[in-house]
């Protein structure tokens, strides 16, 4: 429905979509599923939703920034790599200083922090430790089987888009080291970001350890 409403000339030309309480009651649905709808189209790059000024059709086709972003399970099932989980773990922790930090929270926050080693069934290849902003109101309870991403839009309808990165290259200390089955002082990439939903609000702070030969990290940069 809300396809078919976005296809009107008025909105193809440039105007304003109604508000979501009018579009709910014009399209006789409630008010979290018109939320839901524009959410999905801003994240296809159908609409552009601006913060205190609206949402319109888009002109064009708006870049997320995760155009090649997928789950570590979606790449290696489009791969045919069946990923095994080595560890997994759940908790609800107090965000310390550099956590309260990225997430402009007060420090001793309680929070939901994920921890899983990952790999396939060659051993492990990442170590990736997340952590969620409070305002989520997840429990750990959550069902970490399924793609996280996937599982976010599903039971939280949260649809991240934004990717805000920095990868750098270390080396081994004696925890990463052990789990991995390296030396210490074996080469590693690192890469830490801050993951933001449509509006912008962020979800979560991620810390990714990858094994040094057992991944490349391939970026594609179209000219402006």
């Amino acid at each position: 429905m809300m396809r078919a409403l976005i296809e009107q000339p008025s909105y193809r030309n440039g105007e304003f979509l109604p508000k979501e309480v009018d579009i709910a009651e014009q399209l006789g649905v409630a008010r979290n599923t018109v939320r839901h709808a524009i959410s999905k189209l801003v994240n296809e790059g159908l609409l552009v939703r601006k913060k205190g000024v609206g949402t319109k059709v888009a002109t064009g086709r708006i870049p997320t920034r995760l155009d090649s972003w997928w789950s570590f399970t979606k790449e290696m099932q489009a791969k045919g790599i069946e990923v095994v989980n080595f560890e997994l773990d759940v908790q609800i922790v107090p965000a310390n200083e550099e956590v309260a930090t990225a997430m402009h929270i007060k420090e001793g926050t309680k929070l939901v922090r994920l921890s899983r080693l990952r790999g396939t069934s060659d051993g492990p290849s990442l170590l990736s430790v997340s952590w969620f902003h409070p305002r989520l109101k997840m429990t750990g309870w959550e069902n970490y089987s399924k793609p996280l991403y996937q599982m976010l839009e599903e039971d939280f309808g949260v649809i991240v888009t934004v990717s805000r990165e920095e990868i750098s290259a270390i080396s081994a200390e004696g925890v990463l080291a052990e789990k991995f089955g390296v030396e210490i002082g074996a080469p590693m990439l690192f890469r830490q970001r801050i993951v933001s939903d449509t509006d912008g609000r962020m979800v979560e702070f991620n810390k990714v350890y990858y094994k040094g030969d057992g991944f490349s990290y391939s970026i594609d940069i179209a000219r402006g």
